[in-house]
């Protein structure tokens, strides 16, 4: 049954042309329709605002079909192609005017004198906002997805296959942002002395997630003192995210105030270090040497800047919270990240988590020239596998 055209702009532009085409196939569950059902309304809520052109219907035909013979064989498309592709009984010369009020526009531009044309920027824009018709994968693709996804397996295990995945599935670098310690709750702690002042601290988290961390510590404790914290913080602190323990400890100093005991005493001294999170998110990525193979994306400095971005971290960190803190799929088409070492390329976000709460963002990037069609789905339907596993693996609601 065909899907009907969204008309829908949400809180981060409009799209109004946005459609999901009619499946040839149904997919075998209620749950993967569900999720392609969701694909084009999600992506309708995400999309950045873009000024609107007022293009006939001949106008948005012909890009749309320049547009899509571009994305295909990535050469210029002159008038001829588009006269014999676009399936209008319009002549050679009005396809010719029409680019030319299309090029005007800002829409397509002439690489050279004699060329056909190719999109720029806003041209791709107004194709994703108004003229691309998102398609569910196909059942084998699905399949892959379930198949290879570890949907039981700790976080870290999970989040890297799903980073390798959106790279093989599309060829391009998959990314995904790791949520903090906080954000899941502790489920178990052990100490063990190093030394008179260094302990080792196995944090087990409720999503399968160990971390061992070593820290300094204002007294020496003895085995048994050390084992009755553990069991303190075990039987007081357990299902509760980190920044919860860390408030109630604080609460608890304050109320005890001068009559603090020795067992509270050890379990502030430790767990101020012991439940402490990193500072920053991480970002897996993977596929990076993928661009290497894309023509248009060839030249050496353009991919070094890329890659120095990848091993920096911090600014597409930072551009991955601004999808975060949006609903659906995000699209940014070039400079439109306002990221220069994203300059020719696009990136296709959607966020992951349990619940209402967002714990991180997945995604794509590649060159502007990406079949849009084909990514946006990869994307929201891995989005949506991540948020299943997370949900039953007992993740924060």
């Amino acid at each position: 049954m065909p899907v009907q055209a969204v008309a829908t702009g949400g809180p981060c532009g409009r799209t109004d042309g946005v459609r999901e085409a009619s499946m040839s196939r149904k997919p075998r569950c209620k749950a993967v329709r569900g999720i392609f059902r969701r694909a084009a309304r999600v992506y309708a809520r995400g999309m950045s605002p873009r000024p609107s052109f007022p293009l006939d219907a001949r106008s948005r035909s012909l890009l749309r079909t320049l547009i899509a013979q571009y994305i295909a064989d990535g050469q210029p498309v002159g008038s001829r192609t588009l006269a014999k592709s676009s399936g209008l009984d319009v002549s050679p010369a009005t396809i010719r005017n029409i680019m030319a009020d299309l090029e005007e526009a800002g829409l397509v531009a002439a690489p050279h004198t004699s060329a056909g044309r190719i999109p720029t920027a806003q041209g791709y824009r107004v194709f994703v906002d108004s003229l691309l018709e998102v398609r569910p994968l196909e059942e084998p693709q699905v399949e892959q997805l379930r198949r290879e996804l570890p949907t039981s397996a700790a976080t870290p295990h999970l989040l890297g296959s799903a980073s390798t995945l959106l790279s093989e599935m599309t060829r391009f670098v998959g990314v995904v942002s790791v949520p903090k310690h906080d954000e899941f709750p502790f489920r178990h702690i052990d100490f063990v002395a190093l030394d008179t002042s260094r302990l080792l601290v196995i944090l087990v988290f409720t999503d399968g997630q160990v971390q061992n961390r070593v820290i300094e510590t204002q007294h020496a404790y003895t085995a048994s003192e050390l084992e009755q914290t553990a069991n303190y913080l075990n039987t007081q602190f357990a299902g509760m995210r980190l920044d919860e323990i860390r408030a109630r400890l604080l609460r608890e100093m304050r109320d005890e105030g001068a009559r603090l005991n020795r067992l509270l005493a050890a379990a502030v001294d430790v767990a101020q270090q012991a439940f402490q999170s990193p500072a920053d998110n991480d970002m897996l990525v993977s596929g990076q040497t993928n661009l290497m193979g894309v023509h248009e994306l060839a030249e050496v400095d353009r991919l070094r800047d890329l890659f120095d971005a990848f091993q920096r971290k911090r600014d597409l960190l930072q551009l991955l919270e601004r999808c975060a803190r949006a609903d659906g799929v995000r699209l940014f088409i070039g400079e439109e990240s306002g990221f220069a070492a994203l300059g020719g390329y696009s990136l296709v976000t959607a966020p992951y988590g349990v619940g209402n709460r967002v714990l991180g963002v997945l995604g794509v990037i590649g060159p502007t020239r990406m079949a849009y069609e084909r990514v946006i789905p990869v994307v929201t339907a891995t989005a949506q596998l991540i948020s299943g596993a997370l949900n039953r693996s007992g993740a924060p609601q």
